[in-house]
């Protein structure tokens, strides 16, 4: 599989999340009720939990962890005391659900200060080819 730049705002541009996020779903089992990608600027991806709570993920700021208060496809997720879970903006899937552990908890890298680990505007920092070295995972 070869990783090209793709030009942003186009489908395959939108869907690139779509990879990584299965992975973080599969990593997860059956904590997850269901998952969609949001809306853009920046690309997001929500994961509802059983028990009310949810994940974020945007291209900015990572994972964020908190009880699901509103969102869909079109509208951006908004959770009620969300806690960033750190990391970077794509940890292992692995490490997802051990930081969601130590954000309810209260411990770890978590943190309620929104970390900005790049613009979604840098659409040639190198970040799109890393999501995309997920793509095949898409359609896991």
């Amino acid at each position: 599989m070869s990783i090209r730049h793709v030009e942003p705002y186009g489908e395959e541009w939108r869907e690139r999340p779509a990879g990584y996020a299965a992975l973080v779903v599969r990593a997860l089992g059956d904590q997850v009720e269901g998952w969609w990608q949001g809306p853009c600027d920046p690309r997001t991806v929500t994961i509802r939990l059983a028990g009310g709570d949810a994940l974020v993920w945007d291209e900015e700021s990572g994972w964020r962890h908190g009880r699901y208060a509103s969102g869909d496809r079109e509208n951006p997720t908004v959770l009620a005391d969300p806690r960033y879970l750190g990391g970077g903006l794509l940890p292992a899937p692995e490490r997802i659900g051990p930081a969601v552990a130590d954000a309810r908890a209260g411990v770890g890298n978590c943190t309620a200060w929104r970390p900005c680990y790049r613009s979604h505007r840098h659409h040639r920092d190198g970040f799109d080819l890393a999501l995309g070295a997920y793509a095949v995972y898409a359609d896991v």
